[in-house]
């Protein structure tokens, strides 16, 4: 069986764990990226990729919180 890509498909329930995964994950890369800046092992390129990957986590989350949080008319 395969399970719904599209976000708007998917119920509140699993966007919450999905965002939970991603909210951790977007953390990890954060570390991540600090320890390779802070010990100088990283090359660019890597650091480059891993921020890359943390900039798409955080288009994720914030898509997945517009869908969570309600709309308030004023």
């Amino acid at each position: 069986m395969n399970a719904p890509t599209d976000i708007s498909m998917k119920t509140d329930d699993v966007l919450r764990v999905e965002l939970e995964v991603f909210r951790r994950e977007h953390r990890d890369l954060d570390e991540a990226i600090s320890a390779l800046v802070d010990r100088g092992t990283g090359d660019q390129l890597t650091i480059q990729r891993l921020k890359k990957k943390k900039l798409h986590l955080k288009d994720k989350i914030a898509a997945i919180q517009d869908i969570l949080t309600p709309d308030i008319i004023a």
